[in-house]
């Protein structure tokens, strides 16, 4: 920046000062107000001059601290001054909060015991304590005890003298700085931590980073060192803001913000070295190779950072040519070196600089006087539909928390909003305009309602520095062009609106415009970002708007006119100030402007005067121009009327004329019906999350009072001539409202008209019907909202039916229930109905389920009675519901929907059912994996989809590996030929594994026995469909038939029993062996030979072996041991050993049978083939008379089966 180029003077004025002298000082009066523009956009701040403090005797100030949480000011001087003063605020009136309220000093105490020039004065705020220190070295520390400061430690190193004092962060550490070299860090309770002796280093300036790791030394010849903090070096810092610098320097101040509220943005600069000559650069950290680089142009004596690191103060003097002597002033910068404006202070010499703890006022030592500034921010907040919107930091997060304040309801919703620029309101909505992304230059303009949600966002390419809505439209503007966006919102529209609302959509409802065209104001406006790229040479300052017209201003102080909803440029008009903030009045024909030097004006855009030429200009410059003005609002509803904030003062003025003033700091939140609401934005943002409905203070405009005050105390009719007057709709309102009071209904019904009221004056009419006076007066203050006096007085009058209705019409039916219990008589049933379902509702509004099914039972409503029954989880309750409801009700498939929402089954499937919906509960069951039930619901409702719903079952459980549960499955649904297959295959797997041989023959029985299970059902099914055509044996042989068809490809049902003969009999061998029973185990050993396809040969062959060895059938025994070696399926090791053990057998024996071998026999056929084997004992049966089994049609010798209770092999009962 150029030396001098950021500041703005204005008239050079300062303003008037309240002057508190502490010694023989004559009060000195100054005026006037200052404010910035920074580059990016409008000022962020406006300052002016307040107060001034005389010190005695004309003392010269070195230095001073305003301790930032007590609010303690310690300033030091020579001769060994040292106050400690206090100011504070004396008030009990809400409106007079923050700046506005009178401050009077509540502390001055004088501290003895320095005798040279006390130099450097730091506070310990985190253990109230004062660190001073004079130009002899001594340091003294104070401590505050019964509203005093007493000394606690004293310390004089005698050898040099102390050139800067810091406490770290927490308040636990102080570093002291010598002039010849000497650094001490010492705790607070008063213990050296560590000294050094940086030899041959002049030292000036110590200071802590926020961690308390690091410390930075300022050197007298201008060098910054880098050290930890125990003491060792570092690094020198770089110093890119003394390139090109020549001749002697030397350190104005170091500052650190520590982050204890916060950062304005991540990453945000917070480390300010400022040097004597006006060089300062702003660093993220000690390291940082990219500083912010500030030239202040003025001598700088020291810095200072605001209580959030958002604004840099700069304190010193400046030469002015106009002037002999230096003027002192103070600059103001944001962290990134943005000039946001600059105070001038009078006096001879400024030396030192704080600020206050809530960033609101600095203190200034100037010669011997202390003075006091008052800092206006320009807060991101802004005001719709009675709701306070503004934005503030966090520490610990980086966003913005934007705050939508419900006044009314005193409600708050938080939103997060990363990179916020502003925040914009109209009406119920506003527009929050952000950065879209750090690395990114396109921003987002949001369209929020009154509770923070966004409605709709537009991404723009320019910069919305200056931001404007109305009704229809959002204006946001760069430097260069501005961007108009036609928004709309979700409401009841008529078909014109629609009509209107489809053809802006297709002509387009976003256009940008360059600041230097001229537009027509036909659709000659496009999206195009290319025009923001155009430079201009005069920018864009200020913008506003309303549902007719838009207003630019520029720099030059070029006002530029353009047409709504079609952007047409108007007119030109041209001011002598540069604006800051424009707003037009409601009827757009007078526009007011604060320019940047807080000076306010008004143009009257519609006037047609003669310019000293002689010819016609449109556009008036009016007379009035108020000074120091930092906001201002029109009244909504009267043209004339606008308020304005003046320094710590509130104006209202009509027709350019003020009323006296209003003391108070507020911002204007809305100007209408004769009252101003403001909001303490100061005081709320101490405590920003805690929002308290004593920060809206509203103001009555003097008519109002004056009108209410004559109605109270002269009478109405003298009333209604003042009123008649001064016209408003408010004040005829309010005479309306006092008339009815006196039932005046002559006067009332004529100030409803006035105020065009027609709700009031039907109700006006209504009462002039009425013959009783306390009818009349009972309404009356029904009609004021004065409801409990109303229902008492109808419950004097006896009329109970009226105080219901009175309720009713309120929606108040907790009273209306109180009403209809208490009553005498019979209650109306159905209204108590109603009232019980209406506080259910409301119970249940409010998530109170439990309150809310104590009044739903008692209303009946088993709609919202189910509901509850749920939100509670009272599915007992909710059973109970459904059994009491009559079958085929509305509310059962509701009611069942809910039990599958939460896996209750069974209850969900009686619901269903009652209501008559199987098939619904039949999905229930398989959606809740109860597939025996569906099964079962399926069979017993004979639906058709029961068979793919059995091999989704089937194939669910399969997936499971669960296939004894599909074989049961299967069976209980009679698809026995199906649980057949699968029962075969489990027992071929077991076979397969060399389970124990019984379990295998009984898996092989089971299938079996579900096989003549499915020759059953076949054959009936068969019988049933040729009842009454065929006889009995042509149905059966159908049957046999169609079945053989269906088992061709099954090799089971051939013969379903071999699988089970096969185990039975390689039981039976082994038994029989093993009982000693040879010759009867051969036999039946010798039938395993037909069963090689399910047995393995090598068990078959070594039993056969084994029982023939047994029998001393060595021939039958010699035939075994040849196949055991002839199996493929055995190794040539197994192979060796049957070898090796037949030449045992067999060169002791002969390979014969020693007696007559039974295989003939078991061979012997009877005339139409092989002869039926006894499952008994396993031998042929030759006789004629035997038992045969009637479910597996098995054979057994007659003289063996009295023996038996059972079939041997199917286990079925003897009958």
């Amino acid at each position: 920046m150029r030396p001098g180029s950021s500041s703005c003077q204005g008239d050079g004025s300062f303003p008037e000062l309240l002057v508190l002298p502490i010694g023989g000082v004559e009060p000195l009066l100054v005026v006037g107000l200052s404010g910035h523009c920074d580059p990016l956009g409008g000022p962020t701040m406006f300052f002016y001059l307040t107060k001034k403090i005389s010190i005695p005797n004309k003392v010269k100030l070195k230095c001073i601290s305003w301790n930032k949480e007590q609010g303690f000011i310690a300033c030091g001087g020579e001769d060994g001054l040292l106050k400690v003063l206090k100011l504070e605020t004396q008030t009990g009136d809400a409106k007079l909060r923050g700046l506005a309220a009178p401050s009077n000093l509540s502390m001055n105490q004088n501290l003895e015991g320095h005798s040279g020039s006390v130099q450097v004065v730091t506070w310990n705020e985190q253990y109230q304590k004062l660190t001073t220190s004079d130009e002899n070295g001594l340091i003294i520390v104070w401590m505050f005890c019964k509203g005093s400061w007493f000394e606690e430690m004293i310390n004089n190193r005698n050898k040099s003298v102390v050139r800067s004092m810091s406490w770290n962060a927490d308040g636990q550490k102080i570093c002291i700085v010598y002039e010849d070299g000497a650094v001490i860090v010492g705790s607070v309770d008063g213990n050296r931590i560590w000294g050094k002796d940086l030899k041959g280093l002049q030292l000036c300036h110590v200071t802590w980073s926020a961690d308390s790791k690091v410390l930075l030394f300022g050197m007298a010849n201008g060098e910054i060192h880098i050290y930890d903090n125990q003491g060792h070096f570092i690094i020198k810092m770089k110093l890119s803001c003394l390139v090109n610098v020549t001749g002697a320097i030397s350190i104005a101040g170091i500052h650190w913000y520590h982050g204890t509220e916060g950062y304005v943005e991540p990453d945000c600069p917070c480390l300010a070295v400022c040097f004597d000559n006006g060089r300062c650069q702003i660093m993220r950290h000690e390291n940082d190779q990219n500083p912010v680089l500030i030239d202040t142009g003025m001598y700088v004596v020291g810095i200072q950072w605001n209580h959030m690191g958002s604004v840099l103060a700069v304190a010193g003097s400046q030469k002015v040519a106009t002037q002999d002597k230096d003027v002192n002033i103070v600059q103001f910068y944001t962290p990134f070196g943005e000039h946001l404006g600059t105070l001038k202070v009078p006096g001879k010499e400024i030396s030192a600089l704080s600020w206050e703890g809530s960033g609101l006022k600095i203190a200034l030592a100037v010669d011997s006087f202390i003075y006091f500034a008052n800092i206006r921010p320009n807060y991101k907040w802004g005001y719709c539909s009675n709701t306070v919107v503004y934005a503030y930091t966090k520490p610990d997060r980086p966003e913005y928390c934007v705050v939508f304040w419900d006044t009314k309801n005193n409600e708050k919703y938080l939103k997060y909003v990363k990179g916020l620029i502003s925040i914009t309101t109209c009406g119920d909505f506003c527009i929050l305009a952000t950065k879209a992304d750090e690395n990114h230059p396109q921003f987002v303009l949001v369209l929020c309602n009154s509770i923070g949600t966004p409605l709709d966002p537009k991404y723009i390419d320019i910069v919305p520095l200056f931001v404007a809505m109305t009704k229809t439209h959002v204006i946001a503007a760069s430097k260069e062009a501005f961007y108009t966006w036609q928004y709309h919102v979700a409401k009841k529209l008529t078909a014109v609106e629609i009509n209107q609302i489809t053809r802006s959509r297709k002509e387009g409802r976003e256009r940008i415009y360059h600041v230097d065209d001229t537009p027509s104001g036909s659709m000659d406006g496009v999206l195009d970002y290319s025009k923001a790229i155009q430079g201009t040479r005069d920018p864009i300052c200020a913008i506003t708007a309303s549902d007719k017209i838009l207003i630019v201003g520029r720099e030059s102080g070029t006002i530029q006119r353009y047409s709504l909803p079609n952007v047409g440029l108007i007119q030109k008009y041209s001011l002598n100030c540069r604006s800051y903030q424009l707003s037009l009045n409601c009827n757009s024909s007078r526009l007011a402007i604060i320019d940047i030097s807080g000076v306010l004006t008004f143009f009257d855009l519609d006037a047609r005067v003669m310019d000293s030429t002689g010819q016609q200009v449109v556009g008036e410059l009016l007379k009035l121009e108020r000074k120091d003005v930092w906001d201002m609002k029109w009244a909504k509803d009267n043209p004339d009327l606008f308020a304005m904030m003046e320094k710590t003062r509130m104006y209202v003025f009509r027709n350019l004329d003020p009323e006296e003033p209003i003391q108070t700091s507020g911002y204007i939140c809305n100007f209408e019906d004769l009252e101003i609401k403001s909001v303490l934005l100061d005081e709320l943002l101490k405590d920003p999350e805690r929002p308290n409905k004593d920060y809206l203070v509203n103001f009555e405009i003097r008519s109002l009072r004056d009108s209410r005050a004559l109605i109270e105390k002269v009478g109405i009719e003298d009333a209604s001539q003042f009123i008649e007057d001064n016209p408003h709709p408010r004040l005829w309102r309010l005479l309306a409202e006092a008339a009815l009071q006196k039932l005046d209904l002559h006067t009332a019904e004529q100030a409803f008209v006035h105020c065009k009221d027609y709700q009031g004056i039907k109700f006006v009419k209504r009462l002039g019907k009425l013959l009783s006076e306390s009818m009349k007066q009972t309404e009356v203050v029904g009609y004021f909202g004065r409801f409990e006096e109303a229902e008492r007085m109808y419950l004097e009058m006896d009329r109970r039916d009226l105080a219901l209705g009175l309720r009713l019409k309120l929606g108040d039916w907790f009273r209306v229930f109180h009403l209809l219990k208490t009553g005498s008589g019979d209650a109306d049933d159905s209204l108590l109905e109603q009232a019980n379902n209406a506080i259910g509702d409301y119970f249940a509004d409010r998530q109170k389920w439990l309150n809310a099914v104590q009044y739903y039972v008692q209303g009946r409503n088993q709609e919202r009675l189910a509901e509850c029954y749920y939100m509670l989880e009272d599915y007992d309750g909710l059973e109970n519901l459904a059994i009491s409801l009559p079958e085929n009700h509305k509310l059962l498939p509701e009611i069942a929907q809910m039990f599958v929402r939460v896996g209750m089954c069974e209850q969900a499937v009686t619901a269903f059912l009652k209501c008559g919906q199987p098939k619904a509960a039949v999905d229930t069951c398989v959606h809740l994996n109860q597939w025996n039930k569906a099964v079962e619901l399926a069979k017993n409702h004979s639906m058709k989809e029961i068979g793919s719903l059995l091999a989704r079952y089937a194939s669910h459980l399969l997936e499971k590996n669960k296939m004894l549960d599909a074989i049961e499955l299967y069976r209980k649904a009679n698809y026995f030929f199906d649980a057949a297959k699968l029962m075969f295959k489990i027992a071929d797997e077991e076979a397969k594994k060399g389970t124990k041989p019984l379990r295998v023959k009984k898996l092989y029985v089971l299938s079996a026995l579900l096989v003549e299970q499915h020759h059953e059902q076949m054959k009936n099914a068969q019988r049933g469909k040729a009842r009454g055509k065929n006889s009995e044996a042509t149905s059966a042989l159908a049957g046999l038939l169609e079945e053989e068809v269906l088992s061709t490809t099954d090799r089971f049902t051939d013969n379903a029993w071999r699988g089970a003969e096969a185990y039975h009999f390689f039981i039976l061998a082994q038994r029989q062996l093993y009982e000693g029973y040879v010759d009867t185990a051969l036999k039946t050993a010798l039938h395993l030979k037909d069963y090689e396809d399910i047995i393995p040969a090598v068990e078959i062959y070594s039993l056969l072996a084994l029982c023939a060895c047994a029998s001393r059938a060595f021939g039958t025994c010699s035939k075994a041991f040849i196949k055991l070696t002839s199996l493929e399926t055995l190794s040539s090791e197994q192979k060796q050993q049957y070898e090796d053990l037949a030449l045992e057998i067999f060169t002791k024996y002969t390979s014969t049978d020693n007696r007559k071998s039974e295989l003939d026999d078991s061979l012997m056929e009877g005339g139409e083939g092989k002869l039926p084997t006894c499952v008994a004992t396993g031998s042929p049966i030759t006789e004629y008379q035997f038992w045969m089994c009637g479910v597996c049609k098995h054979c057994v010798l007659a003289q063996e089966i009295s023996h038996y209770s059972f079939c041997p092999l199917c286990h079925s009962p003897v009958g």
